[in-house]
């Protein structure tokens, strides 16, 4: 789970993930822990994203952020493609986030509307998620198919 969202699996939360929210700090903008940052591209589109790789930091993801740079965002890793979902408690900045498979193909794209807790999920199983700026990738005509490329430089999840 991120900053902005929280991730979920299947239909229930994590344990883990519950476990972040009840320990995660009281005061918006809390300091909160250094996360790797990547550099991807979808075609000719770059992006510079801060990578989500542990329960710690997937838990976290954007919360309490204020906005993101325009070509900016949240990877995040999971142990285990599957069809994960995510959700935005706590979230300020809406988001679109596309779900990834494997291999680097988006699967699908949902648009997420801030401080909500409705569940957006992967179309089928997918091994990343990437949160942009709302409309980010509607506005470039990314969608399912399109390939992003960088993602063999992510750290491995745990």
């Amino acid at each position: 789970m991120h900053g902005t969202s929280r991730i979920r699996t299947g239909r229930g939360r994590s344990a883990a993930a519950f476990l972040v929210w009840i320990l995660a700090p009281v005061l918006p903008g809390a300091a909160r822990a250094e996360v790797p940052q990547i550099e991807l591209s979808a075609g000719v589109h770059r992006i510079v994203a801060e990578v989500a790789s542990t329960g710690a930091s997937r838990a976290e993801g954007l919360m309490y952020r204020r906005q993101l740079g325009a070509n900016q965002g949240m990877l995040f890793v999971f142990p285990e493609a599957n069809r994960h979902c995510m959700w935005m408690r706590n979230t300020y900045v809406a988001l679109s986030v596309a779900f990834i498979d494997d291999q680097g193909a988006v699967i699908n794209v949902a648009e997420m509307q801030p401080q909500t807790e409705t569940n957006h999920c992967a179309a089928r199983p997918a091994r990343y998620a990437l949160e942009m700026n709302a409309g980010w990738f509607a506005r470039r005509g990314l969608g399912p198919g399109t390939r992003l490329d960088g993602l063999n430089r992510a750290p491995a999840p745990n």
